[in-house]
């Protein structure tokens, strides 16, 4: 059974960091893209970062600069290193993955994405 399963989040202040990480189980990581989203309460679900089956990142423009995604293959897991956070930042944090090889980015609609984590939450304080 293919899994997703996020952690790392939790209770900042502004201008804090929190690194997040998407961990699969049941298949290999490395073969999938992978996308991290956010949905704030009452906000539709928007996408955040993204990273190619050939590790090309790519980034919503609002977290470029403070924001960095990177892959760790031998642990079978995807990271979401969050720098500088906002309040604006705080948000149900999730991954999802998708088999293809298209070079995928954060355009990509959440739809076309085969495994879907639960996600982490994250809370920005002012």
């Amino acid at each position: 059974q293919r899994q997703l399963v996020e952690s790392g989040g939790g209770l900042v202040q502004t201008g804090g960091s929190l690194r997040l990480s998407c961990v699969a189980s049941g298949f290999r990581l490395e073969d999938f893209g992978v996308g991290w989203f956010r949905q704030a309460p009452y906000r539709p679900r928007e996408p955040v970062a993204s990273i190619s089956r050939r590790n090309t990142p790519h980034f919503q423009d609002s977290v470029k600069g403070r924001f960095t995604i990177s892959r760790d293959s031998a642990k079978n897991a995807v990271y979401l290193q969050m720098d500088n956070l906002r309040p604006e930042d705080t948000a149900l944090y999730s991954c999802a993955a998708v088999d293809t090889g298209v070079e995928i980015n954060t355009f990509t609609p959440y739809g076309m994405y085969d495994v879907f984590g639960r996600g982490t939450q994250v809370t920005v304080s002012s």
